[in-house]
């Protein structure tokens, strides 16, 4: 059964979005798992927890293995249970955010990063994985309006531009689909629809 990747820089959407798909499954008949990266596990919980703590101090590499942690467990002990079961997953974030924040963003060597991502995953694939596409003034409204950010996200504009470039990058090899995450949440909930039709 499939699993599903909403991706993307912060502010574009993609948690409400893959809420709105998971309820949309769900009325479809479908059982479905909406997970969060990194997340999902009690080690990922608390991974998540340290890594997006302003007060942690990770150099990139230990930024790097912190998010292949919370990865390899969620793969091992959710992720590919729940598609043996015939279960749908929804997951918010997967390895691409690897190559956009942390290959990308801190400028790691992309092949290796890859690598590790490889070991991390194990056999766990998306059946489609999606980039949602939106203005960066209108995603820094989106950023704007929230109440607090966290480590990643107090990062400045560079560091954010250098992230567009990695997600285009992917978008441009195939990795991920674009679809545009501009207009009402409704219509960009159109399109996530629309595009996972074909999926299965």
């Amino acid at each position: 059964m499939p699993l599903i990747v909403l991706e993307g820089p912060d502010g574009c959407g993609k948690s409400t979005q893959a809420g709105l798909l998971c309820e949309r499954l769900q009325t479809a008949g479908r059982t479905v798992l909406r997970l969060r990266e990194p997340g999902g596990t009690r080690l990922g919980e608390a991974v998540r927890a340290i890594l997006l703590d302003k007060a942690t101090v990770a150099c990139a590499e230990a930024e790097l293995f912190g998010y292949q942690m919370a990865r390899a467990q969620l793969c091992r002990d959710v992720i590919a249970p729940a598609l043996a079961r015939g279960d749908w997953v929804v997951l918010d974030r997967f390895w691409h955010s690897t190559i956009a924040y942390q290959a990308f963003g801190l400028g790691l060597d992309v092949q290796r990063v890859r690598a590790v991502i490889d070991l991390a995953v194990g056999t766990v694939r998306p059946d489609a994985a999606f980039l949602l596409r939106l203005p960066e003034a209108e995603a820094h409204a989106r950023r704007a309006a929230r109440a607090t950010a966290d480590r990643i996200e107090s990062r400045g504009d560079d560091y954010r531009e250098r992230v567009c470039a990695g997600y285009e990058a992917l978008a441009t090899s195939g990795d991920l689909l674009p679809l545009d995450a501009s207009g009402s949440t409704a219509e960009v909930a159109e399109r996530v629809w629309t595009a996972i039709r074909t999926v299965g």
